[in-house]
């Protein structure tokens, strides 16, 4: 397997490599230091107990021949070196080794001894020039000290055994490092794919596509970080197609105002159209110019808006007085659609408002009743509610179908869709609606049934005085 020297999967690789390895080493001097404490303890615990056995044999007195040879016998048989003194003070004497050396217990060991008590060594002894393990079992007689057991075995011994652990241990210990190198490259790869995938995939979202999706059903942190990015790249994926579908949307609708006032005016320039004509065709020219102008206007308000630069001036509003004097321009309109108008507001609600926001947000709302009701009937009522006031706006007109009442505040969404002369406003009035009194602390609300009307509804707060 082959990593990038700053890839996470080689550092988490060489971080579980180096975990391994310091928890094989550790737990090799670990187990071997506790390994040759037990099995010391173990022998010289045997030493003691075959020691104590051999001592019962003996029934006090002088150490009899038959005692000696038993003793010696014993240690025939035995792995253990044994062999037993009679005179402790005359150690020398009652051994094959010169007088020169030093007797094998000392002057503290001989009080210990009295007492009854063994005595344990481990460590050089020079008599035996050895490192030996060696217990003394006391022979007495009442208080008399008739004789010794003294029983041994070399350290090399111990040592032979410790170092067969230590091999084993180790061939355990790399055989353990292989499986465990090889499962933790396993692991390594299986942790670093989605993040390998999901580097991969935000290249190509980088570069335009979309549709790209990490497959990770697990659910720890990486697999929800995988379902992140599949939520982030179908977003952008929609982002970038309501993006796409306003830029076109744009482009028509400056388009068709621009081709009207471009044809009618060339046609004018040239003296196509007749001098009684000229009058009617500047009027479609101010008209599509004036509809170009509330196109660009609402765009600007848009970009304001979504960029959290759009300032608000609030000051104390009489909101009653506000909506009178904004339907008056609509009284002409409505007279010549034969539109029957109720107005009822409460004309002692006060708000904290943008004036001419405010106008602006009943202005679109009714544009749309007006544009969408022949021959009905609009109402539009404001009233006082218990978290504030409510305004609300309701037609007889069109309506608006069921399965675009979740798109009706979408950016150029118009219900009918031919975009006609006569009905095809910019389709961007309900959204900057909305915004605009989200500004205010209030809601925005549309219940319509197709074929019978639409009630919009605006929630705002009120001042207390």
């Amino acid at each position: 397997m082959i990593f990038n020297m700053d890839s996470i999967a080689k550092k988490l690789w060489l971080t579980i490599t180096a975990a391994i390895v310091v928890t094989i080493i550790y737990s090799y001097f670990l187990s071997y230091l506790f390994y040759e404490k037990l099995y010391v303890e173990n022998v010289e615990e045997n030493l003691l107990e075959e020691g104590r056995r051999l001592a019962a044999e003996y029934e006090g007195g002088p150490l009899s021949d038959e005692l000696k040879d038993r003793i010696d016998w014993y240690s025939s048989k035995s792995e253990t070196e044994i062999f037993i003194v009679s005179n402790p003070r005359e150690l020398s004497a009652c051994l094959p080794f010169d007088i020169d050396y030093e007797t094998l217990i000392s002057g503290t060991e001989r009080e210990k001894l009295l007492k009854g008590k063994p005595v344990k060594k481990i460590g050089y002894e020079e008599r035996f020039d050895r490192k030996i393990m060696a217990v003394v079992i006391p022979l007495l007689d009442e208080n008399r000290l008739e004789g010794i057991i003294y029983l041994y075995i070399p350290l090399a011994k111990i040592s032979e055994v410790t170092t067969d652990f230590a091999y084993l241990w180790m061939i355990a210990g790399i055989l353990f490092l292989v499986i465990a190198i090889f499962t933790g490259t396993m692991l390594v790869r299986k942790l670093t794919k989605p993040l390998i995938d999901m580097k991969d995939a935000a290249g190509k979202v980088s570069l335009g596509d979309y549709s790209v999706k990490i497959k990770n059903d697990s659910m720890d942190e990486i697999g929800q970080l995988a379902q992140a990015f599949n939520h982030m790249a179908s977003s952008i994926q929609k982002e970038d197609e309501r993006k796409k579908e306003f830029l076109a949307n744009v482009s028509h609708e400056l388009r068709t105002p621009i081709s009207y006032i471009k044809g009618y005016s060339d046609a004018l320039h040239t003296g196509m159209i007749k001098e009684e004509d000229q009058s009617k065709y500047l009027s479609l020219i101010h008209r599509e110019a004036g509809r170009m102008e509330r196109l660009v206007g609402d765009l600007l308000d848009l970009s304001k808006l979504d960029s959290n630069e759009f300032k608000i001036e609030k000051t104390p509003l009489p909101l009653g007085q506000l909506i009178e004097d904004a339907v008056q321009k609509y009284i002409l309109k409505m007279r010549e659609k034969e539109i029957e108008f109720n107005f009822e507001v409460d004309p002692d609600v006060i708000i904290n408002g943008d004036a001419g926001r405010i106008e602006q947000v009943l202005q679109n709302i009714l544009d749309n009743s007006i544009r969408y009701t022949d021959n009905g009937r609009i109402t539009l009522k404001m009233y006082k509610i218990n978290e504030g006031c409510s305004i609300e706006i309701s037609d007889t007109g069109v309506g608006i179908p069921a399965e675009d009442m979740h798109k009706i505040k979408q950016r150029f969404f118009r219900v009918n869709r031919a975009r006609t002369r006569k009905d095809g406003g910019t389709g961007l009035g309900l959204a900057i609606a909305e915004k605009l009194i989200s500004l205010h602390g209030g809601t925005l609300i549309i219940d319509s049934k197709f074929g019978k009307g639409t009630m919009v509804q605006i929630n705002l707060p009120v001042l207390d005085i």
